[in-house]
């Protein structure tokens, strides 16, 4: 071994910006439906339509900023979910604590190539984090699951099983 010191460079993902259509889609298409409305000339409070969509503009865009401020990090010993847009918050999985994965690509993932890669851990506060809009080429798992073996062999944690 290498006396406790790995030689795992750390990966930085960002959901893919698909992502945010794929999970706000019926949100953007009423958003649009809403302006399409308020230009017409025979629909009644115009304005009200106009000022909704306004709102669920800014709201969209509020959600845009939030997507593409998420970082995921993985390191040599931790899982790091990077996540606000005014208040930062940073969720914290050490690797020897992760038990197992899943990838998930809905319909509309799988027409944008992107997956989520969900990751269970032993961890309190978060025993479950969904990484989203992954690129289906990336074997993230395999990246994850070998430094999981790394640090649980490194800390002496062994797994027992019912069988």
């Amino acid at each position: 071994m290498n006396q406790g010191r790995n030689n795992y460079g750390t990966i930085r993902l960002c959901p893919h910006i698909m992502q945010f259509a794929i999970d706000k889609l019926p949100l953007i298409l009423l958003n649009m439906a809403g302006y399409v409305c308020a230009g017409m000339d025979v629909i009644p409070l115009k304005g009200l339509i106009l000022g909704i969509s306004i709102l669920l503009s800014s709201y969209l865009l509020y959600l845009f900023i939030y997507i593409r401020k998420m970082d995921f990090v993985v390191t040599g010993e931790q899982l790091i979910h990077e996540h606000g847009v005014f208040v930062r918050d940073s969720d914290y999985i050490e690797l020897y604590r992760v038990v197992d994965f899943k990838e998930n690509r809905s319909f509309l993932q799988q027409l944008a190539g992107l997956k989520t890669v969900s990751v269970y851990s032993g961890d309190r506060n978060t025993p479950r984090l969904d990484i989203i809009g992954v690129r289906n080429n990336m074997n993230l798992v395999a990246h994850i699951r070998e430094r999981v073996e790394y640090n649980k062999q490194r800390k002496g944690i062994y797994e027992i099983t019912n069988r």
